[in-house]
């Protein structure tokens, strides 16, 4: 509590580049039209790559970067609110992409198996429109928490690269044309990487002869993702984040999946439910895949009812605000001390807008989800689940999003789908319809989350650079509906055209996965309770050890891969920032890496739509006969070291803070 006080007393002191006693042009003509432009763009392009690749990228900084771009062309003055809107309208395509592709697609890929399903266009509209309301709507009473009152306490990596992507549209030194170098050094980067696989993205141990004898026996694998974007997200991240979440992916990869080898064995073997068949024939991937990464979904789950209990009081006050609001004790004089950066929507817009989206959600699943038997208390069960886990998982979302600028958006779906899906047994909703209407609840809360985890981006974007919450939050709802249009449409035309099953269909990794949950749920099996609950208890020791557990469960969910470059980039940002005993030299070294690294990640997440593009049309450019060799890997590391290299020399070479980088 003493912490958050001091946050509190010190937050006011912050001055965001746009005065709050000024008004500047935001949601105009040209902004809301550009940003609805950047939704329909980018959903269709995340969409057709999510369900390709089973990653959806980030649409948020390719997105300012095109603004700043833009606003450039067209020498609009003043331009910079208007970016943050068309950032924040555009962001939207991100969200609700992850949320529908990661669950709906299985209706199709179950459909194959029971001819029964039907899949329409409203069903993927409303379940993704609704999701997408509910989450934007339970988010906004916690902005001022996780914004304002715990500035400074957690690092959003994907929210400081985007801001210094828009700042640099506003600078005229060094900061931008830093930006602008460390941008195409990435860039270019990350883009011969995918399109071109001049060098392997990922390097492995078992590129040498004993790490493939090491990996065979001991079941102890090393891999690290070499591109630039993650390295670069790792600086940001720091290195006590990044520690802490690559020790949740040294407890899985070096202790647990060994361990299940040695215990389990080439044999079939049940513990508590939990059927392990053929462990040790298994190799270390398949064994992260199948068993260990559910001890990672059952401690963010646990992560998330103990940071769920622990704000508790900011949910009171939530409640207790809406409850002044609705008995008018906040009126006149009151809401004019409100300065203009910290005006949201008011309570009981946010509180009737709530009672409306589920009102239409109940709607939804009593005329358009629900069978006919028992439509009535299952359709207020399943409006249970969604409204409940929704607003519980709602801080969890926004949590993972400030410390790594991940959502486990796919783990909290997995787990709302098993919960969902026992209590609709127990309510007697058996077979392809359960399917169905568990698919259907876990689309609505996939979507609320990760539209929830992208909007708290957005909205700690708007606290650095100085925009009006209440603008942002207002125009959200349309790109939401936007967004959730294109996403309906672009997954129907790419069923028929490329189909989800069959021999070249599209993979659809994660609809894969919750497919092959939510069948055996629905007749009569069991879930991996066992796994889970062993990464509950992991949580709540690290709890009791003052350990973040989100972050270390996070580690424990996200491949090992994408987290050790989270470390060195970490890594690199401590060195950097304590070489010199000047304590101001330190932080304009530490700063100019922040902008350097915000540029790795800017230039890779747009040449990554850009290799996108070149994939659609059906250009392939990989070295395949290359890309897969010990050479390529080789290749790959020694490219690494040289990316390090400049990161670390371009950090140190220069002393002199940028402008862009201060807070005015």
């Amino acid at each position: 509590m003493a912490d958050t006080n001091k946050q509190q007393e010190k937050a006011p002191e912050y001055k965001p580049l746009l005065s709050p006693d000024r008004k500047y042009p935001e949601a105009t003509v040209y902004s809301v039209s550009v940003g609805l432009l950047m939704v329909i763009i980018f959903s269709a392009a995340a969409a057709y790559l999510g369900l390709k690749v089973g990653q959806v990228f980030e649409a948020a900084i390719p997105i300012a970067i095109i603004a700043v771009g833009l606003s450039s062309a067209l020498k609009r003055k003043n331009g910079l609110g208007e970016n943050v809107i068309i950032q924040s309208i555009g962001a939207c395509s991100g969200g609700i992409v992850a949320g529908a592709i990661f669950t709906l697609p299985a209706l199709y890929i179950l459909q194959a198996k029971y001819p029964q399903i039907s899949i329409d266009f409203f069903k993927v509209f409303l379940s993704s429109l609704l999701g997408g309301v509910l989450g934007i709507l339970f988010l906004i009473p916690f902005r001022k928490y996780f914004v304002k009152e715990m500035d400074g306490k957690y690092p959003f990596p994907e929210a400081t690269a985007t801001t210094q992507v828009l700042k640099s549209g506003e600078g005229e030194g060094g900061g931008a044309k830093l930006l602008l170098l460390s941008g195409l050094v990435g860039g270019i980067y990350d883009f011969i990487i995918s399109s071109f696989g001049w060098w392997s993205e990922t390097v492995y141990t078992t590129v040498a002869h004993w790490g493939t004898v090491v990996a065979d026996k001991a079941k102890l694998l090393v891999k690290l993702n070499v591109g630039a974007a993650v390295l670069g997200l790792g600086y940001i991240i720091g290195l006590k984040y990044a520690f802490i979440i690559c020790c949740g992916s040294f407890l899985v990869w070096f202790v647990i999946i060994p361990l299940m080898s040695i215990i389990c064995g080439p044999d079939t073997v049940t513990f508590l439910g939990t059927t392990f068949a053929g462990v040790s024939a298994m190799a270390p991937e398949v064994i992260f895949k199948t068993y260990a990464r559910q001890i990672g979904i059952g401690g963010i789950a646990m992560a998330g009812i103990i940071g769920i209990i622990k704000s508790a009081g900011v949910i009171k006050s939530a409640f207790s605000l809406a409850t002044k609001s609705f008995r008018g004790k906040k009126k006149g004089a009151e809401e004019e001390a409100v300065v203009r950066t910290q005006k949201d929507l008011s309570m009981k817009i946010i509180v009737w807008g709530l009672v409306a989206a589920l009102a239409a959600t109940f709607i939804f699943f009593y005329f358009g989800v629900i069978p006919d038997t028992g439509k009535l208390m299952l359709s207020i069960v399943a409006l249970l689940i969604v409204a409940v886990i929704a607003f519980l998982f709602t801080t969890v979302a926004a949590n993972a999003i400030a410390i790594v600028g991940s959502n486990p958006v796919s783990g909290m779906t997995l787990m709302t789908l098993i919960l969902g899906s026992v209590i609709l047994v127990a309510c007697g909703l058996k077979g392809w319809p359960g399917m169905v209407s568990s698919m259907i609840i876990g689309g609505v809360v996939c979507t609320a989350l990760s539209v929830a985890g992208s909007f708290i981006t957005d909205l700690k974007i708007g606290y650095w650079i100085g925009s009006t919450p209440k603008v942002q939050e207002s125009w959200k709802f349309l790109g939401t509906l936007v967004a959730a249009a294109t996403v309906g449409g672009v997954m129907i035309v790419l069923n028929q055209t490329y189909g989800f099953t069959g021999p070249n269909a599209l993979v659809a990794p994660q609809a894969n996965a919750m497919a092959a949950v939510i069948e055996p749920l629905m007749s009569g099996q069991s879930a991996p309770w066992a796994l889970y609950g062993i990464g509950a208890v992991i949580a709540l020791i690290l709890n009791f050890c003052g350990v973040p557990a989100l972050a270390f469960a996070l580690g424990m969910f996200i491949p090992l891969d994408l987290n050790l470059p989270l470390l060195i980039g970490g890594a690199i940002a401590w060195y950097v920032s304590t070489r010199s005993k000047d304590e101001a030299v330190n932080t304009a070294r530490k700063d100019k890496g922040t902008l350097l690294a915000s540029g790795f990640i800017a230039g890779g997440a747009l040449m990554g739509v850009v290799s996108a593009i070149i994939r659609f049309s059906g250009k392939d450019l990989l070295a395949k006969n290359w890309i897969g060799t010990a050479g390529a890997q080789y290749v790959g590391m020694l490219m690494y070291v040289l990316l390090i290299t400049f990161l670390i020399y371009s950090c140190l070479h220069d002393s002199k803070k940028p402008k862009e980088i201060t807070k005015e």
